[in-house]
């Protein structure tokens, strides 16, 4: 699928792999759109892109979501592509006084639900186009939970599953492809306090596999160690999650 000409939307797209991601498409002439809840960051990432624009969005607000509805389709009804890539995690183990259900429900709500809503409602914008994609940003940690991010980890496992259903579905009757990105543990501000700085791959190159794997069709793109762990998981789960807990 060749990604050049096209009006493509990403979530989270003011720092990190959405960032990147919006750098390298822009420069092969595509038009992006960036959404994200923090209006002045947006503002500075789109203005410092060749052909970007930014929508002040909470993915999290039904409200917010029907304006950008509104807006895709009063303003932008060529809109090809559709970038899930906000995310949210929190740090911390479960037992006693954990605040688990707290942070468990956030993760999901833009992780997993948001996720959902979004992609419902550009649908129909998307299968307008002759050729249209949905990439999903998954994480290494669907596959083996690192019991440090554990509703991070369960957010992402049930996101994957997501992916994989509605592939199956929009391939019967609609020229949507779904892609899936998996990436390991990347350097970004997202990834800061669970070691990502020290130890996480460049986002550049996370965004530059997502390209990669829009040209050659490949549906799910899994990224630096990823495929490595993902075999392992498949001979021995055991063996991933305690290799995914080490330390």
């Amino acid at each position: 699928m060749k990604i050049i000409n096209k009006t493509i939307l990403i979530t989270g797209g003011g720092s990190g792999i959405g960032y990147e991601a919006a750098k390298l498409l822009t420069a092969d002439g595509n038009k992006v759109i960036l959404v994200g809840r923090t209006e002045s960051k947006i503002q500075a990432a789109a203005q410092s892109l060749a052909n970007a624009v930014a929508i002040q969005c909470d993915i999290n607000d039904e409200d917010d979501v029907n304006k950008l509805f509104a807006m895709i389709s009063e303003d932008y009804p060529e809109l090809s592509v559709l970038i899930n890539n906000a995310g949210a995690a929190f740090l911390y183990e479960h037992g006693e006084n954990a605040g688990a259900f707290q942070k468990a429900t956030a993760e999901f709500a833009t992780n997993y639900f948001s996720v959902i809503r979004l992609t419902e409602g550009l649908i129909p914008v998307l299968k307008a186009q002759p050729e249209a994609a949905i990439v999903n940003v998954t994480s290494i940690a669907a596959f083996a939970p690192g019991a440090y991010l554990p509703s991070y980890a369960d957010s992402k496992a049930a996101l994957r599953s997501y992916t994989l259903s509605l592939r199956h579905t929009l391939a019967k009757d609609t020229g949507i492809k779904v892609f899936e990105l998996i990436p390991p543990l990347v350097n970004t501000e997202f990834s800061k306090e669970i070691g990502g700085q020290q130890n996480g791959m460049p986002a550049i190159e996370v965004a530059e596999a997502l390209i990669r794997g829009f040209q050659n069709e490949e549906y799910e793109i899994q990224v630096g160690q990823t495929a490595e762990f993902r075999k392992y998981y498949l001979s021995d789960p055991e063996g991933a999650f305690v290799m995914m807990n080490q330390g």
